[in-house]
């Protein structure tokens, strides 16, 4: 079993940047693909960024956050991120953590919802005008 759990939420001002922290212990003996997905008030979940973390890496962003967050992770510290700089008041909602595996890096994105066995409870970011 895989506790995924994630930290860093918090109140920001539009312009603002926060860093979001992902640990999951046991993450490296079994899983190659961490995610990041948000939920707003009232919305559906939408995918947000995901990492391969096997040899190579490759990285997956949603257009609403490209050019504005990356996402990165150390798979042999069991550990991911999700900087966000610029952030908009559309980027408010609760954030998710989740992992799992993947046969080849170009199935790495959050797209395939499926592929994600262990998630987190999430933390929330709020962003303010």
């Amino acid at each position: 079993q895989v506790q995924v759990a994630e930290s860093g939420g918090g109140s920001v001002q539009v312009g603002g940047t926060l860093r979001l922290t992902c640990t999951a212990p046991g993450y490296s003996a079994r899983l190659n693909c961490m995610a990041w997905f948000r939920r707003a008030t009232g919305a559906e979940r939408e995918g947000v960024a995901a990492v391969w973390t096997n040899t190579g890496g490759g990285t997956y962003y949603s257009d609403s956050v490209k050019g504005r967050f990356t996402v990165s992770a150390d798979k042999t510290k069991e550990v991911g991120f999700l900087e966000m700089t610029n952030l908009k008041p559309e980027d408010t909602a609760t954030y998710y953590c989740a992992a799992g595996w993947v046969f080849a890096g170009s199935a790495c994105h959050t797209g395939r919802v499926g592929a994600f066995n262990f998630w987190g409870h999430g933390t929330e970011v709020t962003v303010s005008s």
